[in-house]
């Protein structure tokens, strides 16, 4: 005998497909709106993840980008000029990665990549973890400051964005930085105000800092920049 589905759990799964579709076809006009172009398969697997993350925006205060402009003008456009930094097959941690970018956006876009998300709080990490669940992605969830998972664990690189200040975030490094390759830290205008009170406190005699890309968001009238921080060579 075949059993067919109950005509509730059929209408639930033509439900959720059709959400999905509107959900795709929201990204994808938004995308040429800004003249990007990607395979449809990432298109489709970033959509779902903004519906997640929307999802969850509404119990628990994870980004302030809830609606498809603002995910390609802010989060994508930024994970974009990232990813032509990141070499091929490199093993990475996005850290302070709050509702998952560029961590999670990465990852869908360069499936060659090792990455893994870490939250120091342990609601954004619970919900980092049902998101990537979700999504079948293979990103490990760390609920612990950063400093904590490289005593234990090496990475060819470190990526954050709205983290913390560019003094402080080195100063969280310095005892770890044997298990760091370098930094990419995704910033905007400010970053050379907080890179004169790094050298204020003499963090660039371990540190050198260099701008390695700028770029224009659309709707703001200042750059976003990439810099790289790595161990100086005097500090060899």
């Amino acid at each position: 005998m075949i059993l067919s589905n109950p005509p509730e759990f059929e209408n639930q799964s033509s439900n959720s497909e059709s959400s999905a579709e509107t959900d795709f076809q929201g990204l994808q006009s938004t995308l040429q709106r800004y003249q990007i172009q990607l395979p449809e398969s990432s298109v489709r697997q970033l959509a779902a993840y903004c519906r997640l993350l929307w999802d969850w925006n509404t119990r628990i205060n994870l980004t302030r980008h809830t609606d498809w402009d603002l995910f390609v003008t802010r989060d994508l456009l930024d994970t974009l000029q990232l990813e032509k930094h990141v070499p091929q097959a490199a093993a990475l941690m996005d850290i302070g990665s709050g509702g998952g970018v560029p961590g999670i956006p990465l990852a869908i876009l360069r499936p060659d990549l090792t990455i893994c998300l870490c939250d120091s709080v342990g609601k954004k990490a619970t919900v980092l973890k049902d998101i990537v669940t979700a999504l079948k992605l293979p990103i490990p969830v760390h609920a612990e400051r950063a400093e904590v998972v490289l005593r234990r664990q090496k990475f060819q690189l470190v990526t954050a964005r709205a983290v913390a200040s560019i003094d402080k975030l080195m100063s969280w490094l310095k005892p770890v930085w044997l298990s760091v390759g370098h930094v990419l830290l995704i910033k905007g205008p400010r970053w050379t105000e907080e890179l004169t009170e790094a050298r204020a406190e003499g963090l660039n005699k371990k540190f050198e800092v260099s701008e390695i890309a700028a770029w224009n968001t659309p709707g703001r009238d200042h750059q976003s920049v990439l810099l790289r921080i790595a161990k100086a060579k005097s500090a060899s």
